[in-house]
């Protein structure tokens, strides 16, 4: 789990470009803003991974698998 929560972009699209590095299946990141919803899961796309974004009162879960 990458929590990214309070960190304003790019920094949350930073955190899961380093951590793709591990080549893994499955990544879990928490945010707290829309735009950083935006920003991650448009780079994971572009990396060749589907996000699903699922709400949690104030913070985002974005879960992004190959």
């Amino acid at each position: 789990m990458i929590d990214a929560r309070g960190r304003s972009c790019p920094e949350p699209v930073i955190m899961i470009r380093d951590a793709m590095k591990s080549k893994e299946e499955c990544y879990q990141m928490l945010v707290d803003a829309r735009v950083c919803v935006e920003n991650v899961t448009r780079y994971a796309e572009h990396e060749g991974y589907h996000v699903t974004v699922t709400d949690q009162e104030d913070d985002f879960l974005l879960t992004i698998e190959k």
